[in-house]
């Protein structure tokens, strides 16, 4: 092949399949892996692909930060019916982690407890939710608030999480892929995400669909950390299965 037709070749397939493997093209073109990267860079140079490990990718696998009211209304019905299926979590504990984001907004908004509840939160969002809710008692992390997501962070807030214990996590995050795990877009966050993490018992992620495969700039933990993940029903069953072989279970939205 020549180097053009490489590169149809690669265009095609990942119209196919959404992505392509470096070494699955290296043994259908018969060429070098090597040959194979550079290709990559070049299409990724002409804004045709987006390179990742391992391969390449129709769209983009690193998150870009977006403000909290913008990102409230990108599908925003799975994040209700994720929000929904999050709640029977809560009817086992009396104390639970809130972390910020819309789609564990979402369950702030659902939340309406039969017996008391404390919730401990960064978000000024769902503090504001839940402070006047029959039989919640909130917790509000202070510190600097992180204006796009309308979050405390830095060191007050984790300061505070050192002198507390509580039985369930229900997380937010920016990307889940399978090798680097779980992240958001920020830095500070992802720092005070790790301290939730710790002091909790079981950790709950909350996140659509269009997370999977997509990495933030800030690393929050491994998948190992991780008991539960509620998503919608648009979650590929391949990742589904290597999640759940991981130890995860995965529970899909209707």
């Amino acid at each position: 092949m020549t180097i053009t037709d490489r590169h149809q070749y690669i265009l095609q397939k990942l119209q196919e399949n959404g992505r392509v493997d470096i070494q699955e093209l290296s043994d259908d073109i018969q060429v070098s892996g090597v040959t194979i990267r550079k290709d990559l860079k070049i299409l990724e140079e002409r804004n045709l692909l987006f390179r990742t490990k391992g391969g390449g990718s129709i769209s983009n696998p690193y998150t870009i930060e977006k403000p909290i009211n913008e990102k409230e209304f990108i599908k925003i019905e799975e994040k209700i019916k994720i929000a929904k299926a999050a709640l029977p979590f809560t009817n086992e504990t009396d104390s639970i982690l809130i972390g910020s984001g819309t789609t564990v907004f979402e369950l702030s908004r659902s939340l309406h407890p039969f017996k008391h509840l404390t919730v401990i939160t960064p978000a000024l969002k769902v503090a504001l939710e839940l402070h006047n809710r029959p039989n919640v008692e909130v917790l509000q992390l202070g510190g600097i608030i992180h204006q796009s997501s309308a979050s405390a962070a830095g060191g007050f807030a984790e300061l505070l999480l050192s002198n507390i214990s509580c039985d369930i996590l229900f997380l937010g995050v920016d990307g889940i892929d399978l090798e680097f795990g779980l992240s958001i877009t920020n830095l500070t966050e992802a720092s005070l995400n790790q301290k939730m993490i710790h002091i909790a018992q079981k950790v709950i992620i909350l996140a659509d669909s269009s997370k999977f495969g997509r990495r933030g700039l800030g690393r929050v933990c491994g998948l190992d950390q991780v008991h539960y993940i509620i998503t919608d029903n648009a979650v590929p069953a391949d990742i589904v299965a290597q999640l759940e072989e991981k130890g995860i279970k995965v529970i899909i939205a209707h």
